[in-house]
This record gives structure tokens, sequence and C-alpha cells, in this order.
């Protein structure tokens, strides 16, 4: 594997509103150093800033169309994170009760929630009927009439989409592939119609669109524009059978950069989506989004200090106090996370593995980084803002960290760390 050379001066990659001031690493005006003193390590920090500009660039490419985006908050459900894109007038995308909950305790607008997910329960069901959600994206047969019992039951509706599975290769990492016909995910296209048939027969559900999801980190617009032209051939395979469709929901997934990707744009994609639908002939029908990495992973890092230096004649290793436990995508996915030393300093620089205290021998953060460290330095793992503290956990009964947003020259704590009480907290022994 070839080692990373850490520039010293480079300021991270994708995040504008992570920079270096006077050889110190800030997340927009505050210096992460002074936050680290006061809060501890490991340490998660969101930038409001990035989080809006984000969005801003999905309202700048949306234009006057009628579009709704739904965050995809399973990429990042802190309380905070949602309350800053119910403001910016985003819906929402779950996959449970429990986000849904969230929702509703940020100020969230249940009637802009779409409710994904192979596997909702007929509380999660019966929850978000009463709450109201905008549309259940359907994921099989059995599903279907399940919703439609307890929506019966219920003496309501349930407006439906179904998740329809193209059989599109995103051509990403294959556990976060979604749209192949050999994913757990969606009704293969080629049933699709026969689907869409059930669900018009069915009591207690209105067909109210079509759903599609590939894949997530995807970088180049031709998986979706394949899918979106089998959507549309549904689309008039349904017209023929007088069965209307409001919403076209086209799913999430576009990509960040973590190291030398170049990442999708929102306009770059909705151009040609757009075109493509303008072009149809098909009647207009909203447009539903669904990203998430796209929207919070470069707007997050986690801080994180190097206990000790272990130099042996097979590797060097920089021993740091954050963990598998709290980033779990290297060692869910090798993924790829820049790092930084918050203060860089010169001298001599070392190919360093970065790994946790976790007794997992997967317990890494990042391979082969050269970096010239000192036992105490903080470093910085970059692009952690999405799939970082949600993914978290308490194994080896270590405490979750922190998690901060930073606004301007301001900060707040937005969740506190676990505390060892709190490691217990609901268990108990017998008597």
């Amino acid at each position: 594997m070839t080692a990373h050379f850490a520039d010293p001066a480079r300021q991270p990659a994708g995040q504008p509103h992570f920079h270096f001031v006077n050889g110190v690493l800030h997340a927009e005006d505050v210096a992460l150093p002074a936050l680290c003193k006061q809060l501890g390590t490991p340490l998660y920090v969101y930038s409001r800033a990035a989080l809006h500009a984000n969005f801003k660039a999905y309202r700048d490419a949306i234009g006057e169309r009628d579009v709704l985006v739904c965050y995809g908050m399973k990429a990042n459900a802190n309380l905070a994170v949602l309350k800053e894109f119910a403001r910016a007038g985003a819906g929402f995308d779950i996959v449970s009760g429990g986000e849904l909950q969230r929702v509703v305790a940020a100020g969230g607008d249940p009637g802009k929630v779409v409710f994904s997910g192979v596997g909702k329960q007929v509380w999660e069901m019966e929850a978000a009927l009463r709450a109201g959600v905008k549309c259940f994206n359907v994921e099989s047969l059995p599903e279907l009439r399940r919703l439609s019992q307890v929506a019966s039951r219920l003496g309501v509706t349930a407006p439906v989409s179904l998740r329809v599975n193209p059989d599109v290769d995103a051509q990403t990492h294959p556990y976060i592939s979604t749209g192949l016909k050999e994913n757990k995910f969606g009704i293969a296209i080629d049933t699709a119609l026969e689907a869409y048939r059930v669900a018009a027969s069915l009591p207690g559900v209105r067909v109210v669109g079509v759903d599609c999801h590939i894949g997530s980190q995807i970088t180049d617009t031709a998986p979706y524009l394949d899918a979106l032209d089998k959507l549309l051939d549904l689309l008039r395979a349904l017209a023929d059978l007088d069965i209307s469709i409001a919403h076209l929901d086209i799913g999430g997934g576009l990509g960040i950069r973590y190291d030398d990707e170049t990442p999708l744009a929102p306009r770059a994609l909705l151009d040609k989506v757009f075109a493509r639908l303008d072009a149809s002939g098909l009647p207009p029908v909203q447009l539903v989004m669904e990203p998430g990495r796209s929207l919070v992973g470069n707007a997050g890092i986690l801080l994180t200090r190097v206990e000790y230096l272990k130099h042996t004649d097979a590797r060097n290793f920089a021993i740091v106090d954050a963990a598998m436990n709290d980033l779990m995508r290297p060692a869910l996915y090798e993924a790829w996370h820049g790092v930084l030393a918050v203060t860089p300093r010169s001298g001599e620089a070392l190919s360093y593995d970065v790994v946790g205290p976790v007794c997992e021998s997967a317990d890494w953060l990042a391979r082969e980084r050269t970096l010239a460290l000192r036992e105490g330095d903080l470093l910085a793992v970059e692009s952690a803002g999405a799939y970082g503290f949600v993914m978290a956990s308490t194994y080896n009964s270590r405490p979750r960290p922190a998690e901060v947003m930073v606004d301007g020259a301001n900060w707040h704590v937005v969740r506190t760390r676990d505390t060892l009480a709190s490691l217990t907290a609901g268990e108990s022994t017998l008597p």
C-alpha cells in the first residue's frame, strides 16, 4: 500500500469550513485545540455553515422546479443537525420509528417524511400513519399487504410508493450498493408493474409515487440516468393502467471527497435529470431526492489525541484515543479518511497506522499516513460528518464522544459525552 504524505499546509479535503489559521486548525472561527482542552477527546465537531452551504447547493440546482429534498437522516441523526435542515425547509428520509421520533422532536414536518426500509414493524407503521407521513416507500409485497391491514384497522389510508430495484450497478462499494437484483432492497423492475396492480387493488393504501435508490458515494451521473430511463418506462406503463403517480423519488447517494474523488455536484445531476423528464412526454410529477452523505459528510470531523507512538520492525503505530467504536467506517468498509495534525509540526515525518485502543485488529482509523507526531498531539479525522457518530457503539465499555456544533465564533455541545455511569444505566443483576 502506498503511503499518503501529509502536507502541513494542506487544507482539509472538501471541507472549506475547516481551515488553518496561523498554523492551527479551526472549525469556522473556533480554534480546535481550545475546544479539545475544554471538552476533551474524542470529539465530533460539525460546522453549521457547512450544513447550510451543502443544502443551498441543492436549492440552487432545483431553482423553481417542484422538488422535495428529504435528508437521508441515517447519515447523521443528531437533533441539532435535523433542526438545521428543518429550518431550511427539508423533508426527511427515515428508516425506523426511532428516526420518526427524532424528526418530530427536531420540529420537522411529518408531511415531508418518506419512510423507507425493508423491515418496517407494525408499531412503526402505526406511528407513521398517525403522524401523517408523506409516503411509505414499500420494498416488498408482504410489507405492502401488512401496511394495507394496519391502515385498514386504523381507518386511514396509507400513501404508498414502491421502491423499485432497477438492477443498475452504482459502481460503488458493494456494502453501499443497493440497486442490483441481488441486493435486499426494493422490488425487481421486471415485477414492479404487477406489484403496482396489487397495490392499486388493496384497501387502506393509495399509490402516490415511484421510488428508487441505487447506492451511496456515487460520483458519476451514468448510473442515475440508467435507472431513471427504466423508471420513466415504468411510469409510462403505469399511465396505461390508469395508475396515477404524483411523485418520482430518485433517492440520494451523491458522493463527497474523502481523498482524490471528484464529487458529483447536485446541479450536474439535476440538469440531466430535468432534461430527461422534460423530454419524456409524461405529465409533470414532483421530484423527491434523499441526499444524506452529501449534506453532512464534509460538515464534520472527528478529533482525537495521540496517546502513544509505538515503533516496530513492521509498522509504526500512532495509538489514539478514538477507535472503531467511534468511527466504524474504516473497519466496516476499509474506508479512507484523511488525517491532519491539528497543529502541524516540523521535524521527521514517519509512516504511521493510526489505531485505537479497542481490542480488535480491525481497530484502525487510517493506514500508512506520513505524519510528524509526538505523544499528546491532536489529530483531525476528516469527512466524518456522515456515518460517524450514528454508527458509534460502547464496545469495550467505551463512552461515546460528545458532539459539538460550531456557529461562527461560537460553539454548542449538541450531545454530551457518555459517562461511565450511563454505560450501565438500564442494566440490572439477578436477585
